[in-house]
């Protein structure tokens, strides 16, 4: 019995994505940058869409490939997409055999012991092992990818020192566990990877990863007569060179130490139409970081104001919205901020939507692979489902109740503060239940204000009728929100942005003393530079022991608020 072949891709693609985090904390190879899981993610997105041509499929994934990994599995699925829903089993091997060949032939300089070698054994293996319409050959296919993943961590001599299996390679491995499974309607019931790779599913602490320069990029460049030579010549220049043709235009991932350089050749090929650059020195200096050990694991949700530095600096896990900007949709936590209100002043319609029921599921099975306890602390449940799925889920599969949860009644920054506070106090004490008790206090005694600039973003989402909204910005109302376990409630309406600010102020001075050292979270949207010379420069004038933090509003708030939107969210006591 076969599934339907684009759920079998969604499923895949939705399991990456849930062991994204882990795959940038084992990334070192090619470069120690921290980024494969969060390229595997973007790229392998169009395979979670709705989307079923498969001609249109090819062309997302050629423009949503992002770095090393990412353009190799996306070259790879462009041959595999030929595999069709109803074809037998020769046809499927057939599919990954086409993949293979474009996945090596994409990559300048292809290494064994990479995500390569799963896609090679992948294909003998459909060849070899008998196979049954029952699907029973599924887990014979994947124990064998697994002894291939596991190979990886002897093969490559940066591998091998830090002692973890290649990501790009577990990553494809995540894939196809799922894929099979949901094609052949054999239930979620995947490889235990904590159990499996535990021994390489953490960098060896003595192992220190060596400070890159210069710049990862992506581009996409519509070719013009003669282009292709300049691309031949331009693949020589620089590392970790992955090319791939679509039409007349070519996609390229290089890692070059003048990316001015990159760009002029680029230009002198054709026209590019699409280009993005990472800061090697950066992302390897990050990935050194070693978070502090915690006396429990902390979770949280990404509609919390929370930025995946937070997350990796404080050894959380968060757990994704998504947001779509147009016909683009993303993980809430890898949209580029300005490039969201950016399009929401143009008209551009963003909504967003929770992470399906699996994936989460498939999030809280993680971190009771990983962690012996966690602790979530969940938006509150007035405002999405997450709650009751979590509850659902531990009902049937948390029967120890390692996974404790807190419904906090907050979102935005609140739920942001809360996370932060109890994160950094759990890395302060030694007991699971002194986090937990923190928590609650955190959850009692935490405020947050959010200071509207104008209504027009409520009454597009359907939050206010659209005749308030026109009569509120005619008169600049600018209503105070703040968020409860109710919900948003409705605390004052101002004038501008000098009430705005007194307000804050005010409800600071009232709650908290000049001598206390609270924690401080304000939030901007696309006012970044207003809120740090002003509300936060102001701030720590009347608060010098105070813990500032300066932080992007959540995108689920933003995208209801929209730009010009402001907050603050305090602790009156730190951690």
């Amino acid at each position: 019995m076969k599934g339907d072949f684009f759920d079998a891709l969604r499923a895949g693609a939705e399991r990456v994505a849930v062991w994204a985090d882990l795959l940038d904390r084992i990334n070192v190879f090619p470069v120690a940058d921290g980024d494969t899981g969060r390229n595997l993610l973007i790229s392998l997105l169009p395979l979670k869409s709705s989307e079923r041509d498969r001609s249109a499929l090819i062309e997302k994934l050629f423009l949503s490939a992002r770095g090393n990994s990412g353009n190799i599995a996306a070259q790879f699925f462009t041959g595999f997409l030929s595999c069709e829903n109803e074809a037998k089993f020769p046809k499927l091997h057939d599919a990954v055999h086409r993949g293979t060949k474009q996945a090596w032939q994409a990559v300048a300089n292809p290494r064994p012991g990479t995500i390569l070698s799963v896609f090679d054994d992948l294909e003998s293996s459909l060849k070899h092992v008998p196979m049954d319409d029952q699907g029973e050959w599924v887990s014979v296919v994947l124990k064998k990818l697994e002894g291939t993943v596991l190979k990886t961590a002897r093969i490559l001599p940066v591998l091998q020192n830090a002692n973890v299996v290649d990501a790009g390679a577990l990553g494809i491995f995540i894939f196809f566990d799922a894929f099979l499974h949901a094609l052949y309607l054999r239930g979620p019931q995947f490889a235990p990877l904590s159990a499996t790779f535990k021994e390489h599913l953490s960098v060896r602490e003595a192992w220190e990863a060596d400070v890159e320069t210069g710049s990862c990029v992506d581009a996409v460049v519509r070719l013009k007569e003669g282009g292709k030579k300049v691309m031949e010549d331009l693949s020589l220049s620089g590392n970790s060179v992955v090319a791939r043709e679509n039409g007349d235009c070519i996609k390229i991932h290089i890692h070059t130490g003048d990316q001015s350089a990159i760009r002029d050749a680029l230009s002198r090929g054709g026209s590019i139409i699409q280009w993005a650059s990472d800061d090697l020195s950066a992302q390897t200096r990050a990935f050194s970081f070693r978070p502090l050990h915690q006396a429990v694991h902390i979770m949280t949700d990404a509609a919390g104001s929370i930025t995946r530095d937070n997350a990796r600096h404080l050894g959380m896990t968060v757990l994704d919205s998504y947001i779509a900007i147009g016909t683009k949709d993303l993980p809430e936590t890898y949209v580029d901020t300005a490039d969201m209100y950016t399009a929401m002043a143009q008209g551009i319609r963003v909504t967003t939507s929770q992470a399906s029921v699996f994936e989460r599921y498939q999030h809280y099975e993680k971190i009771l692979g990983l962690y012996n306890t966690a602790l979530y602390l969940c938006v509150g449940s007035v405002y999405t489902g997450n709650y009751h799925a979590v509850m659902d889920w531990k009902s049937a599969h948390d029967p120890e109740d390692r996974l404790k949860v807190i419904d906090t009644g907050a979102a935005s920054g609140k739920l942001g503060l809360i996370a932060i506070a109890t994160a950094e106090h759990a890395a302060t004490t030694t007991t699971a239940k002194e986090v937990s008790d923190f928590a609650l206090h955190a959850v009692a005694a935490c405020e947050e204000y959010i200071f509207l600039d104008t209504l027009h973003f409520l009454a597009m989402g359907g939050r206010l009728s659209k005749t308030s909204a026109v009569f509120g910005d005619m008169l600049h109302l600018k209503p105070v929100v703040s968020p409860a376990p109710e919900g948003a409630k409705k605390v004052a309406v101002l004038r501008n942005r000098k009430d705005q600010v007194a307000f804050a102020m005010e409800k600071l001075e009232n709650t908290i003393h000049s001598d206390a050292h609270p924690i401080i979270m304000i939030e901007y949207t696309d006012n970044k530079e207003w809120t740090e010379s002003g509300i936060a420069a102001t701030v720590r004038k009347s608060f010098p022991y105070a813990e500032i933090i300066l932080q992007p509003f959540s995108l689920t708030t933003g995208a209801h608020t929209g730009p010009g939107t402001w907050g603050i969210a305090f602790l009156p006591s730190g951690s």
